[in-house]
């Protein structure tokens, strides 16, 4: 089944980025990466330059991209490249992709429910709240499928 092989690998994933929490110690140095390394390195920008093989004002310019977030990847790999660094580039989900996955299927089927509580309410149907959970988990398990979840905002 497709969903399983998804959740098998949503939790690989989630193990493998394990290791990159918490992200806060990743944090960009203020005047950004590569000016940090190169001032750490005792090396200047007209010697970076040469050895990314461009001018010194360029390697200013870079630095002041990558500090303002707006340098492309394949300069930061070059700069890397340049200071005997190795560009490591990734995503790290907030959460768990699983726990992002579960969240999100509650919130559609929590929605959902209430329309459907609402209507009734208004027909003079209520439902009762008490097994509410279950119905919950009920709708996730028989009405949603993964490609769902992410049809909306």
């Amino acid at each position: 089944m497709k969903s399983d092989t998804r959740k098998r690998a949503r939790g690989r994933l989630d193990e493998r980025l394990q290791a990159l929490q918490p992200v806060d110690r990743f944090r960009v140095p203020p005047k950004g990466w590569i000016r940090a390394l190169r001032d750490a390195l005792g090396m200047t920008g007209a010697q970076l330059g040469a050895r990314i093989g461009v001018r010194p004002q360029t390697v200013e310019s870079i630095e002041k991209s990558e500090a303002a977030g707006t340098i492309q990847l394949n300069t930061l790999r070059r700069a890397a490249e340049a200071l005997d660094c190795t560009l490591v580039y990734a995503l790290v989900p907030n959460s768990s992709l699983e726990a992002v996955v579960e969240a999100r299927a509650r919130k559609i089927a929590i929605r959902e429910l209430q329309r459907v509580a609402h209507t009734m309410r208004l027909e003079a149907q209520g439902t009762d709240n008490a097994d509410f959970e279950s119905r919950v988990q009920a709708y996730i398990r028989d009405r949603l499928s993964e490609r769902d979840l992410w049809n909306e905002v």
